[in-house]
């Protein structure tokens, strides 16, 4: 009789290691899962500086933003073509659709898309900022890291400004 309940508690003892393994390798699998639609729908933001230094693969989606340059707005219809500067690189943007009001040369600007083959940019998607005083927090850190800009002062979109009557 001690030996039919000595296997008995070894078997309940393996149906559970079988049970606790299983469950494992299935919490494994979903954190897998999880963690691969979470890498696909990460965006990484560059600054065209950081872009021209290492840029991501072509079909990566990111974000770059910085000023839109002066003088380099085209617009045919709703194709649209603008340069993006961090005031030390730039680089050149198409967009098909409608831009933001707020939207023009000068202003901070961020851009969504992916590095076409020419080495421009492909903006699906282009946003503005939302009042005079905003600068996006990522164009202003990557004005920051440029050196063309320092906490405290005025966003560097003044050199590109209409001067203003005394």
């Amino acid at each position: 009789m001690a030996a039919k309940s000595l296997s008995s508690a070894k078997a309940r003892r393996r149906k559970r290691l079988a049970l606790a393994l299983g469950a494992l390798l299935a919490l494994g699998g979903a954190t897998a899962l999880v963690l691969t639609a979470f890498q696909e729908s990460l965006v990484f933001f560059y600054s065209p500086s950081e872009l021209a230094a290492k840029p991501p693969a072509p079909d990566r989606r990111v974000r770059i933003g910085g000023l839109v340059e002066p003088g380099s707005l085209e617009k045919n219809g709703q194709d649209v073509r603008f340069r993006i500067t961090d005031l030390t690189q730039s680089i050149a943007v198409t967009y098909r659709g409608l831009l933001p009001d707020l939207f023009r040369e000068g202003q901070g600007v961020v851009a969504q898309g992916t590095l076409a083959g020419d080495g421009g940019f492909r903006a699906n998607e282009v946003l503005a900022k939302h009042d005079e005083t905003y600068m996006p927090p990522e164009v202003a850190e990557a004005l920051k890291k440029s050196g063309r800009w320092k906490e405290g002062e005025a966003p560097p979109t003044h050199p590109f400004a209409p001067e203003s009557a005394p």
